[in-house]
């Protein structure tokens, strides 16, 4: 049984648990379906994610109009039930997530990873999927700190199956790295939880809101240090981000952008809900700030160094969540705005850009970016969807990055202050050297010629396992792309004419000439064009971010809606 209290519309309250139990419910579906019906499998994932996305957008008209939308499972009110709330915050996160993780599915059925690669079967890839998807849903509508524990525990169940998909050498390892400091946070978390129940008797948010300033000062900081130590650790923010670099670049292409362009907002996300609903003020904003510099600086500059396109954008990653830790310090509605405003901003472009990386090492058997070129020319749509979020990334103007950016910057100003000052012109430096680094990509991987001794440019049909630990077969293993490792020697058994289709072996794989397949490349250049999008209604987005934060800030409207107070 599954009841819902005012306030809040009676559609919006009946909706939303929906996107938690409908993919659950398809990953039940397709385990039991197991490897029959594949076409069928696709369908049902489809359909399960677009319902989502649908039901997210209803949910955010709801919230904006009529305030969060409520629902106690069974009946059972806090303390003792679990309440999922969809404010305006988690409602526009919802429909970030859902339209990306439906772009990202569709990438990965034309690409084939999940059905047609033996390494990676439909079977365990999609329940995975789904199951990924519930969690990130879990844990944007948990309206208290267990659940929202429980929401990151389902995203780690289904992340590390994702992870080592294809169960080659460097994926177990880098899947291994990831559980471990994933599992200590997770221990840091549930510890963090017993400390808020044992001081307060509830952990739910909306009744927490309170009771912390009543509190010892000692027991409140503990709490908030543990939750920040925890959170920061799943937005990989400096210095708790060394395991990202080399976990997400080994992961299949698909795999890799809905974690690096979602599962890290997660992070960025509870901090902003705790930040504001359980500990207001600016009590560790000096702290939060000098996270939010290193992490600029630390990231941007170990992406600079980088020659490989994978690991150059996972550290632009790290760079780009301390403009979001830099709002979330300011504490003011105007920080948050602009660090709601970047977030979404942010997990559309890094999920794109992610993508183009799947589609160049199908291109170019490899991202090692001293061994490609030239495929602006033989390709010049793949060209196209990279250099334009590209650009949005490192905030070009007049695209969304440079709209965020001078959103967070212009809070800065107005609050003042040596560090934010400090803040500001690190956040200009970043900008300038993540387009100095995407520059050097697109001049290096796209626009000079190919190098002589990459003689076929194409998409891998087929990996040979060998026993050398880091072949290059093992790395890509499971149904991705496919590139040789760096350092390999680029021949080519059989030449194959530019431009034409055809086959031949690039060292130990069978690759095949031709265009990107339209069944990737669309999913893509939709998610390039979402992106854009954000220029044209920049205006609704920035108000609708404004009162996203006024929401946060006030406090009332959530604490009212789950207690009735």
């Amino acid at each position: 049984m599954i009841a819902a209290l005012p306030p809040g519309s009676d559609t919006g309250s009946a909706l939303v648990a929906l996107p938690v139990i409908l993919p659950l419910f398809a990953a039940g579906l397709k385990l039991g379906i197991g490897v029959r019906l594949q076409r069928t499998q696709r369908v049902i994932s489809t359909v399960v994610l677009a319902t989502v996305l649908a039901v997210a957008l209803v949910l955010l008209v709801d919230a904006d109009t009529h305030g969060p939308q409520v629902m106690y499972a069974g009946g059972w009110q806090p303390p003792v039930g679990i309440v999922l709330v969809a404010d305006r915050l988690s409602a526009l996160m919802l429909v970030i997530s859902s339209a990306v993780t439906l772009c990202v599915l569709l990438y990965s059925v034309g690409q084939g990873m999940a059905d047609q690669e033996e390494g990676t079967p439909m079977s365990v890839f999609h329940p995975s999927y789904l199951v990924l998807v519930a969690g990130v849903s879990d844990t944007f509508l948990a309206g208290d700190l267990f659940n929202l524990y429980v929401g990151f525990e389902i995203m780690l169940t289904a992340s590390y199956v994702l992870l080592t998909l294809g169960g080659t050498v460097t994926r177990i390892r880098a899947g291994a790295t990831y559980a471990i400091v994933s599992l200590l946070s997770s221990v840091l978390f549930l510890a963090a939880v017993a400390v808020v129940y044992a001081a307060t008797g509830t952990v739910t948010m909306a009744e927490l809101a309170g009771r912390f300033d009543e509190l010892p000062d000692g027991v409140a900081v503990l709490a908030q240090i543990s939750l920040l130590t925890v959170f920061c650790t799943k937005a990989a923010v400096f210095p708790l981000a060394a395991w990202l670099p080399d976990s997400y670049p080994t992961a299949p292409a698909p795999v890799t952008a809905v974690f690096a362009g979602l599962l890290t907002k997660v992070g960025i996300y509870a901090m902003l809900r705790t930040q504001t609903l359980l500990f207001p003020g600016d009590r560790l904003s000096d702290v939060l700030m000098v996270l939010a510099l290193f992490s600029l600086l630390v990231g941007i500059l170990g992406a600079v160094a980088q020659t490989d396109l994978k690991r150059l954008l996972s550290f632009t990653l790290v760079s780009h969540i301390g403009f979001m830790v830099f709002g979330i310090a300011l504490a003011t509605r105007a920080g948050f705005a602009g660090a709601v405003f970047y977030v979404v901003h942010h997990i559309t472009v890094q999920t794109t850009l992610f993508l183009v990386v799947g589609l160049v090492e199908r291109r170019g058997v490899t991202t090692d970016l001293r061994r490609l070129g030239g495929i602006a020319k033989l390709s010049p749509a793949l060209g196209l969807v990279f250099f334009v979020p590209a650009m949005n990334l490192a905030g070009v103007p007049p695209l969304p990055g440079f709209l965020g950016k001078f959103g967070l910057m212009r809070a800065g100003v107005v609050q003042g202050g040596a560090m934010v000052y400090v803040l500001i012109a690190a956040g200009a430096a970043t900008s300038l050297l993540t387009l100095y680094a995407l520059a050097k990509a697109w001049n290096l991987g796209f626009w000079r010629a190919a190098p002589p001794q990459l003689y076929v440019v194409g998409v891998v049909l087929d990996t040979v396992e060998t026993d050398e630990e880091d072949s290059p077969s093992e790395q890509e293993a499971g149904g991705d792309q496919g590139g040789a490792a760096p350092g390999g020697s680029g021949a080519v058994d059989v030449d194959v004419l530019e431009g034409r289709a055809g086959t031949a072996s690039f060292g130990g794989r069978a690759i095949t000439t031709g265009q990107p397949p339209a069944a990737m490349l669309v999913p893509t250049a939709a998610l390039v064009a979402f992106g854009l999008l954000f220029t044209v209604l920049a205006g609704p987005l920035s108000s609708l971010t404004a009162r996203v934060a006024g929401e946060l800030t006030a406090r009332t409207p959530y604490v009212t809606a789950v207690t009735g107070r």
